[in-house]
């Protein structure tokens, strides 16, 4: 069988973002951030290796900001920063100790002929990548981009849908488990609702000036 490589589908791929509502008013992760000490190798990775077109860039020498395409409703971007130091290998969801607030990112992909195409052009650049994990509601494959952030790849399992049917399994659940699965905004305290005569402020920021 002929699994289409990343790079042959994207040639096709539509960048008109679709239609999308959600009760909650969120569309999506707009972007994630990252830090990076190489730029020029972090660009290979993500725009050439991995199909995903560089869609901006501001910045100068010692500060710049790259933001890539993932998909028509989610950018990643990168900081250069010179000084900051690659993150040692660490295997995804590996129990850690001492300071840490990020584990790994899971990029979606179609189905799990996209994971055999990327598992693929993974290896043959000789980068590592695992074989394809079903985790029961979706299933992965796991590599590393060249700052040492854990990548993860992962498409759903046909059938099963947890946003529609929540599984729900822990054993010994906390309490705040046990209320369930939809937000509880009692818990906090109530936002004032005053109406606004004035417009919010909006200051300028990064990249203001290439759009105005």
């Amino acid at each position: 069988m002929h699994y289409p490589s990343y790079r042959e589908s994207y040639a096709n791929f539509s960048h008109s973002p679709p239609s999308k509502q959600n009760m909650n008013g969120y569309t999506g992760l707009h972007h994630l951030a990252f830090v990076t000490n190489n730029l020029e190798k972090t660009v290979r990775f993500w725009r050439d290796l991995l199909g995903m077109r560089l869609v901006h860039s501001h910045g100068r020498p010692g500060y710049r900001q790259y933001y890539f395409e993932v998909s028509p409703d989610n950018l990643i971007t990168f900081f250069e920063w010179p000084g900051v130091e690659k993150m040692p290998i660490r295997r995804h969801g590996e129990v850690t100790m001492g300071r840490v607030i990020f584990d790994h990112i899971s990029i979606g992909v179609e189905d799990t002929a996209r994971l055999q195409a990327l598992t693929d052009i993974l290896i043959g650049a000789d980068l590592p990548v695992s074989d394809i994990v079903d985790h029961g509601f979706f299933r992965s494959i796991y590599t590393y981009d060249p700052n040492g952030i854990s990548v993860e790849f992962s498409c759903d399992v046909p059938g099963v849908d947890v946003r529609s049917e929540p599984v729900l399994a822990d054993s010994e659940p906390p309490k705040v488990r046990l209320e369930g699965t939809e937000p509880r905004p009692q818990e906090w305290p109530e936002p004032d609702r005053t109406e606004h005569d004035e417009p919010p402020l909006i200051i300028r920021g990064d990249g203001y000036d290439l759009f105005h």
